[in-house]
């Protein structure tokens, strides 16, 4: 595979998502390690990584702690049939608000990286921590709570009052969306994972690497609820 190291890892998402619906790697397996995986698809094993990352954050597959790489995808069925229907289809489509957040939240990211104070950091890992334990509790509505409070917070941060006042008369419905994803089995933790990655670029106080993370997280939400959508920046497929 050819291109930039984005393009060919998102070539890779694409290759090995149609083997798991071919049946090469069924549900339950345990992926190739990595050096033979990467030999496979014909990518360099960082472009992998990249890729498998990409896969845990859509549910695709997940990775067990000493034990490696395992397909977690289910059937387009019964994911349908595991994920209830979007709540305010009637007013408002689901696609428009994944695309709202993700233009105005990755802006808030990058503004409030260059204004974040380390008790708020600190306010952003405990919120983490505690959406984690929830997680594990299989305690969604909680999880769901507090990934709307880690967003706000993020978008108080910024000090953008007009962002924080729309999405705020919109919290019924951005709260929705925050909760959609949890009903994707295998990808659960996959909003600790990302949120992490928002946190450890905020502490770093670097701002294009924050708004990068939080696009990729909204983005890769938005893939969990159902939705997917083209950026610009990628092929998203």
């Amino acid at each position: 595979m050819t291109g930039s190291s984005s393009s060919v890892a998102n070539q890779a998402v694409s290759l090995i998502q149609q083997w798991v619906r071919d049946g090469i790697f069924p549900v339950g397996t345990l992926l190739p390690a990595q050096r033979e995986l990467a030999a496979k698809v014909g990518i360099s094993r960082a472009s992998l990584r990249e890729a498998i990352s990409t896969l845990q954050g859509m549910g695709v597959v997940m990775a067990r702690p000493g034990k490696g790489v395992y397909v977690t995808a289910v059937s387009p069925a019964a994911e349908a049939q595991a994920t209830p229907p979007w709540r305010f289809a009637a007013t408002h489509s689901l696609i428009d608000i994944y695309q709202l957040r993700f233009a105005l939240e990755g802006l808030t990211a990058r503004l409030a990286a260059l204004a974040i104070s380390t008790d708020e950091i600190e306010e952003l890992r405990q919120n983490a921590a505690a959406m984690q334990r929830a997680i594990e509790a299989d305690a969604y509505d909680e999880a769901s709570q507090l990934d709307y409070e880690f967003h706000t917070l993020i978008v108080t941060v910024s000090g953008n009052q007009v962002i924080r006042e729309i999405l705020r008369e919109s919290a019924e419905v951005m709260r929705e969306s925050q909760r959609l994803p949890y009903y994707r089995r295998g990808a659960r933790n996959a909003t600790f994972t990302e949120h992490s990655g928002i946190i450890e670029a905020l502490a770093a106080r670097q701002p294009e690497q924050a708004q990068r993370a939080m696009e990729r997280h909204i983005m890769l939400a938005a893939r969990r609820a159902g939705v997917h959508f083209p950026t610009g920046d990628e092929k998203e497929d």
